[in-house]
C-alpha cells in the first residue's frame, strides 16, 4: 500500500454562540482548519486535520494548506503510510515546526493503515489502557465574572466535576472571574486556571496571591513560552502545581521543563506534537521522569478529536483520571463534517472501535464549506 495522493482542503465552521472562546490570545469565534484527504493505491482514504490557530501555534489555515500541497505532498506520495518514520523524516527535513500540518498527514496515514488492517488506531499502538469513554473538564473562556459564574453553574449541573477558567486578560478581571466561579461551584468541584502564557511574573504572583482562597488545583501555562527560569522560580516560591502547555511542543522543550523543575504535569496532543506517534514518545519520556501528562484542546473537529482520543486511550501516562483534560471540540461547533460524529454527552466523550480513526468524513459537506 502506497500513498498516491494528498489533498489539503481549508474549511470554515463557526462556533456556537455560547461556546465562543475568549482567552489571553483573543477571541475564537470561527474555526478555519485544514482537512487532509489521503488516497492510497489500493483505494483507501485516510483523513487528517490541521487544527491551526495563528495566535497559538503560529500556523495559519492558508500556510498549512500551502505547505501540505506544495511541499509535503510531493515528498510523501509514494511512501507507505505504515512507514511513519520515513513520512515524518521527509517532512522534517524540509521544514521546521509546522507541527499541526505535519500531524494532519501523520494521522491520515494511521487512519489508512487502520482501515487496511480493519483495526482502530489504538490497537495499532498496543490496545487501549483505559475505557473508550473519558470524562472531560470544561474550559470557560475569559468572560465577565457574571457570565463565567452563570456558565460554570450550568456545566456543573450538566455533570462536569472539573472547571478550567481562562485568565491572563487583566489582573482585576482575572481575580474577580476566578473568585466568582469558585463561589458558585462550591468547594467540592475541582477548579483549575489557564493563562495561556498571558501573565507576566509580577501579574502571576499578584493574581495567585489574591486567588489563594479559591483552592486552585493546577495553574496552566502562567508565563510565556520559553520562560523556563521564571516558571521554575514561580512554582518554587508559591508552592503551586504547574501544568505546561504552550512551552512544550518538542522533546527539547520537554527536557528543559524537566531539567529546570518547571512543572508538575505536561499537556500533550497529536496536533501540537506533530503526530500521534510523537505524542506517544513524548509521554513516555515524561513518564521516565515521573511527570504525568494530560490532553489539551484547540477546539478540534471530529477528525482531530478522534486522533486525540486514540492517543489518550492507548497511552498509560496520559493520566486524565487525576489530571482531567478536554476532548470536546466538536461539540463547540455549529455542525460536524463527519457522518458518525464522536459521541459527546455532557462531560463524557466516547471513541468508536471502528477501524482507523473511527470516523467517516463527509467530503461533499466539507467542500461546501471550503474557504475559497
Amino acid at each position: 500500500m502506497k500513498i498516491s495522493q494528498i489533498e489539503a482542503i481549508p474549511v470554515r465552521i463557526p462556533l456556537k454562540p455560547d461556546y465562543r472562546m475568549v482567552s489571553a490570545l483573543g477571541r475564537h469565534d470561527v474555526s478555519e482548519f485544514v482537512l487532509v484527504r489521503l488516497q492510497t493505491d489500493n483505494g483507501i482514504t485516510g483523513a487528517g486535520e490541521a487544527t491551526v490557530t495563528a495566535n497559538w501555534s503560529g500556523e495559519t489555515v492558508w500556510g498549512a494548506a500551502a505547505i501540505i500541497r506544495n511541499t509535503f505532498a510531493g515528498l510523501v506520495e509514494g511512501c507507505s503510510p505504515r512507514d511513519i518514520s520515513t513520512v515524518m523524516d521527509r517532512m522534517n527535513a524540509v521544514a521546521v515546526g509546522n507541527w499541526f500540518a505535519k500531524s494532519a498527514i501523520e494521522m491520515a496515514c494511521w487512519d489508512a493503515v487502520g482501515k487496511d488492517e480493519n483495526k482502530p488506531i489504538y490497537e495499532l499502538f498496543g490496545g487501549n489502557v483505559r475505557p473508550l469513554t473519558i470524562r472531560n473538564r470544561f474550559s470557560l473562556g475569559a468572560y465577565s465574572p457574571e457570565i463565567a459564574a452563570e456558565r460554570a453553574t450550568q456545566r456543573v449541573k450538566a455533570g462536569f466535576q472539573t472547571i478550567k477558567v481562562k485568565v491572563g486578560t487583566g489582573d482585576e478581571q482575572d481575580i474577580a472571574r476566578v473568585q466568582a466561579v469558585r463561589q458558585v461551584i462550591g468547594p467540592d468541584i475541582e477548579l483549575t486556571i489557564d493563562a495561556n502564557g498571558g501573565w507576566s511574573d509580577q501579574s502571576a504572583r499578584a493574581c495567585l496571591e489574591q486567588m489563594s482562597n479559591c483552592n486552585i488545583a493546577i495553574v496552566e501555562q502562567p508565563l510565556c513560552r520559553g520562560n523556563y527560569t521564571q516558571l521554575s522560580t514561580l512554582r518554587s516560591d508559591l508552592g503551586i502545581r504547574i501544568l505546561a502547555d504552550e512551552s512544550c511542543f518538542d522533546e527539547v522543550q520537554l527536557q528543559e521543563l524537566i531539567l529546570h523543575n518547571c512543572c508538575d504535569a505536561v499537556t500533550l496532543y497529536p496536533g501540537k506534537q506533530g503526530g500521534i506517534q510523537r505524542a506517544h514518545e513524548m509521554a513516555r519520556l515524561a513518564g521516565e521522569h515521573e511527570i504525568p501528562c494530560t490532553i489539551g484542546s484547540n477546539l478540534e473537529w471530529d477528525v482531530g478529536a478522534a486522533a486525540m482520543m486514540h492517543f489518550v486511550v492507548s497511552t498509560p501516562n496520559v493520566q486524565i483520571e487525576s489530571i482531567p483534560g478536554d476532548c470536546l471540540g466538536p461539540s463547540y461547533h455549529e455542525f460536524s463534517i463527519v457522518r458518525e460524529p464522536l459521541c459527546i454527552d455532557g462531560p463524557f466523550t466516547t471513541l468508536s472501535d471502528r477501524p482507523g480513526l473511527g470516523i467517516d468524513v463527509d467530503w461533499d459537506l466539507a467542500r461546501q464549506h471550503q474557504i475559497s
